[in-house]
């Protein structure tokens, strides 16, 4: 008995207490983590990579995959640079040309799976190598900057439009002047809206109901590839989000500027798992997952750590992390049983 209630109490708190021993181990560590500022600085680099995990989530609830979201992610990135550099829109249209695209890449994505049977995995992997080689395609490859030369020898006249900047760069006061970024805002809005959606409404009950058991969903008449299909938007549109919120805020059109988008955010979703015991995808847990990593390498950064390890770290929380999802839930239910 008191065995089951320590591995009942490690499941539901131990990921907490190490995140919790984390920001401890940090702020002795270094005497300027504790900071207003570095708890800023923490959720701002959290926040793109937060959007598009947020996104992933929504895929993992119906028993899917997304590995196209860092695609979706830079194709954004290009194409708002694209329409306000050189087709010289307003912000309005770039945003809304972004949003657009990434609900018709989770559209196709959800139609190659639910209509074409390609497994998830396969039919997002070809979106992604797809997005990637048509993000460089207009511009032959290069970054979009103002100024650029184009193919004809012009020069691209369109700028950057200060609302567009503003989304990525502003800083409201709270307390202290300049705090709070835009970014961590937009990020915690969604947030909140996707864990409500998902645990405190019918169409997320449903959902969850289709990743457990999409035969029992679908004979109870639930619109199984319906709500695939949303799913996929659902991740496509966060995927442009993070992208928009990329581009607002280097205020350029890099390629190079989303490579570790994909790995961060599937690890933030991953990780979430083990919040509160949960064992499954979820809002709250993949919020958290994305503040634990982002804790971690603005430590690890602060105490003068090398660079090289970062991934190396972020791979051993993830094994950590499932650990406590998996094996202990295992041998809890295996308890039970006995």
């Amino acid at each position: 008995m008191d065995n089951d209630k320590i591995i009942n109490f490690a499941i539901k708190y131990g990921f907490l207490i190490l995140l919790a021993g984390l920001v401890t181990y940090f702020s002795i560590a270094s005497s300027g983590f504790a900071s207003p500022r570095s708890a800023v600085f923490v959720l701002q680099s959290v926040a793109i990579t937060g959007i598009l995990a947020l996104g992933v989530t929504c895929t993992l609830v119906v028993d899917g995959f997304d590995l196209s979201i860092g695609s979706v992610a830079t194709s954004a990135l290009m194409l708002s640079a694209y329409s306000m550099v050189i087709l010289e829109q307003s912000a309005f249209v770039a945003v809304m040309l972004c949003l657009l695209m990434g609900a018709l890449v989770g559209l196709v994505n959800g139609l190659l799976i639910v209509k074409f049977k390609v497994p998830d995995l396969l039919a997002t992997l070809g979106m992604m190598f797809l997005l990637i080689g048509l993000q460089r395609i207009p511009t032959q490859g290069n970054s979009i900057a103002t100024g650029m030369a184009l193919a004809d020898g012009s020069q691209a006249e369109g700028t950057f439009s200060p609302a567009f900047l503003w989304i990525g760069r502003h800083r409201f006061d709270l307390v202290i002047e300049n705090l709070v970024p835009v970014p961590v805002l937009i990020f915690l809005t969604i947030a909140f809206g996707i864990w409500v959606f998902l645990a405190l409404t019918r169409h997320g009950r449903l959902m969850y109901a289709i990743g457990s058991n999409q035969r029992a969903a679908a004979l109870v008449g639930t619109p199984v590839n319906k709500y695939k299909i949303i799913a996929y938007m659902i991740s496509g549109v966060m995927a442009s989000v993070g992208g928009i919120l990329l581009a607002a805020r280097l205020g350029r059109g890099d390629i190079a500027s989303g490579n570790n988008l994909l790995l961060d955010s599937v690890a933030a979703a991953l990780i979430g798992f083990a919040v509160l015991g949960a064992a499954r995808p979820n809002a709250f847990g993949t919020a958290v997952g994305a503040l634990f990593v982002g804790i971690l390498l603005q430590g690890m950064t602060m105490l003068n750590a090398p660079y090289y390890t970062q991934d190396f770290v972020k791979g051993a929380v993830l094994v950590v992390a499932l650990v406590f999802t998996f094996y202990l839930s295992s041998r809890r239910g295996a308890g039970a049983k006995a």
